[in-house]
């Protein structure tokens, strides 16, 4: 059986975006927002919403149970300060936390005292999107068929 574990990251997460537009809409501030402290702009990407939102989903089935602050800390960067150092900044959980009350709607994540995880629904949504990229991977590369 084929899990998150046994894809590219990237693949799974533009696959996961794509099914993801299908079910939920961005909240209307996701337009002019930026991902936290630490960056200059918004993203230029117009779905980027989707992306997050895939990356999110599938840091919880490989981290959970994980909490707020723990994927503000993934999803932070180094804040350039001018003539002074560079400092780490955490990035923005609002972005977060509508993104696993997005989750949650659908049903693909659960809160527990722990923090989130992955229910057996979204397990099952997840590994499914990844026997598809792992077919499509194989369609590509035909050598990695014994893997």
């Amino acid at each position: 059986m084929t899990t998150v574990y046994d894809v590219p990251a990237d693949e799974l997460i533009k696959k996961v975006a794509e099914k993801l537009k299908d079910m939920v809409a961005p909240p209307e501030w996701a337009k002019y927002v930026k991902t936290g402290v630490h960056k200059q702009r918004s993203p230029e990407q117009d779905d980027w919403w989707y992306l997050r939102l895939a990356s999110i989903f599938r840091r919880i089935y490989i981290d959970g149970p994980v909490g707020i602050q723990r994927l503000r800390s993934y999803y932070g960067g180094r804040k350039r300060r001018g003539a002074k150092r560079p400092k780490f900044r955490r990035g923005s959980g609002a972005i977060i936390r509508n993104a696993l009350h997005q989750l949650e709607q659908l049903g693909f994540v659960t809160k527990t005292r722990e923090g989130r995880v992955v229910t057996p629904m979204g397990r099952s949504f997840l590994d499914k999107m990844a026997a598809e990229v792992k077919k499509e991977v194989v369609k590509k590369i035909p050598a990695l068929e014994k893997y």
